[in-house]
């Protein structure tokens, strides 16, 4: 039975999976990472201990699998996040600067007559949360830029500094959803922008080779886990994610509730219009090859229910919200914005704090368990609206993942107000499983990508036919929205 090792190198950690062709798992490792902080606002990983970490993750999973020899390996990775090193000795020039470092906040602000022309090219806004102005960062220092131009150095994210470890050099590649996110790459030209280059002053010689999310990107030595293996998958986590959950066509979308929420939605061989805290980027298509797509992020989603717990004391546990939401028939009239941190898309509302309405004698923890988790449902919604607006895609079906994902009060409750199907995976480790997929459909493990989802089951749940009390909720969601952001405005 042919399988695929996984390597899913996260912010926290290092995954690895062996994944059999009918999608189970037969083999698990993980490695912590260490985050340093040298001072506020920084963030750092150290780039060999990335590398260490994925190194005996993997050998972990292959022991577990009982010496099982992949036929191909799959990468995917935290975006964002970008390595400088030394071409000939391989040593990293400083620590892997992780996506949420904030240095360039100043240099980002200064861009500001620029944004809409990277905004044109990139489908990004201008932040310190992509990899550009880190990368420029890195090399003003010295005379890195000088030694950049003359071809002596590499630079890529997280997934360019595995594949040159794993071949031993050999290869200095990336892939489109990786490359869509360092606010050097052109979108619609699928290549990187000389005009983006000489803004941020990178040398193109610097920077890996893009290629197709599933192909060759060389073989992995013997070195890094005893086995010589293919590489032939590679994505950004959220892209590989969408893959690994089967949206591979127009219309299709997935979410990932966790701390925050994380959507995507498929657009296919059409560049949709960003703007309204939505970025438009890079994902797979059927075959692995590029496909836009729109992201929007949701600050809070399961950090409300954690809030609730841990600030408040009203519950024990996250488990137990399911249980407490479906001992009311509803939220009696509260209404909970979890603007915590400000409010993402579609209202982008930095100042926002977070709002409770409707609170009356008659409240109890339970109307205010379930207006919590309501929120992430009508959050969801309230992007996908925008996303279905700014596209022009219609969606049938929403695809999920994430530790929240596993309530089922919520996912039923995200379809009734959705009105469309939500469907959520056996296996919910999707990233790493995408990553896999991606790599399966190049080694021909799978046929196609079709035949890569009926490896894995799907738990369905379909929407309440009755509309109108839905109708209502969400109208009472979107004034206390508005209440929010009035508040937040209403400085003077």
């Amino acid at each position: 039975m042919p399988s695929l090792l996984a390597i899913d190198q996260g912010t926290t950690g290092s995954t690895c999976l062996v994944v059999a062709d009918d999608g189970r798992i037969l083999g698990r490792g993980y490695r912590e990472i260490l985050q340093h902080y040298p001072t506020p606002g920084w963030v750092e990983h150290d780039p060999d201990e990335l590398w260490t970490s994925v190194c005996a993750a993997a050998r972990d999973a292959l022991a577990q699998a009982g010496g099982e020899r992949p036929v191909a390996i799959g990468v995917t990775n935290q975006r964002e996040t970008i390595v400088l090193w030394d071409r000939a000795t391989g040593r990293p020039l400083h620590r892997a600067i992780v996506w949420q470092d904030r240095r360039t906040a100043s240099r980002c602000a200064a861009l500001a007559p620029q944004a809409e022309r990277i905004a044109r090219r990139t489908g990004l806004v201008t932040d310190p949360y992509f990899s550009g102005t880190k990368l420029e960062w890195l090399l003003d220092r010295d005379d890195l830029r000088r030694r950049a131009e003359a071809g002596e150095l590499a630079a890529g994210t997280v997934d360019s500094w595995l594949v040159w470890r794993l071949t031993g050099g050999a290869v200095h590649a990336t892939d489109h959803t990786n490359a869509s996110r360092t606010m050097l790459y052109d979108i619609d030209a699928l290549g990187w922008s000389d005009e983006l280059l000489g803004l941020f002053g990178v040398p193109r010689a610097v920077l890996p080779e893009v290629r197709r999310s599933s192909g060759t990107f060389g073989t992995a030595g013997g070195a890094a886990f005893g086995l010589e293996v293919p590489i032939l998958g590679v994505a950004g986590d959220q892209q590989s994610a969408l893959f690994g959950q089967g949206c591979v066509a127009a219309g299709e979308a997935k979410n990932t509730y966790g701390t925050g929420a994380f959507l995507l939605l498929n657009c296919g061989a059409t560049r949709p219009v960003g703007g309204g805290g939505l970025l438009t980027t890079i994902a797979c298509d059927a075959g692995g090859g590029p496909a836009y797509a729109l992201e929007g992020s949701i600050f809070i989603a399961g950090a409300a229910v954690q809030w609730l717990r841990d600030g408040l004391g009203l519950i024990a546990t996250a488990a137990e919200s399911e249980a407490l939401a479906r001992s009311v028939p509803d939220t009696g009239g509260v209404v909970f914005v979890p603007a915590l941190t400000g409010l993402g898309a579609p209202d982008w509302e930095a100042n926002a704090r977070g709002t409770i309405t409707g609170l009356t004698r008659g409240t109890t923890r339970a109307h205010l368990v379930r207006a919590a988790l309501e929120a992430m449902c009508h959050g969801t919604a309230d992007v996908l609206d925008l996303m279905r607006e700014r596209s022009g895609v219609p969606f049938a079906t929403l695809r999920v993942d994430g530790g929240a994902a596993a309530n089922d009060w919520l996912m039923q409750r995200q379809a009734d107000v959705l009105g469309v199907p939500v469907e959520r995976p056996a296996n919910v480790e999707t990233t790493a499983l995408g990553a896999a997929g991606l790599a399966g459909l190049a080694a021909g493990v799978w046929r196609d990508a079709a035949d890569f989802a009926r490896a894995t089951a799907m738990t369905r749940f379909a929407p309440a036919t009755d509309r109108a009390p839905i109708a209502a909720t969400r109208r009472e969601w979107r004034r206390a929205v508005r209440a929010a952001v009035a508040w937040a405005r209403d400085a003077g």
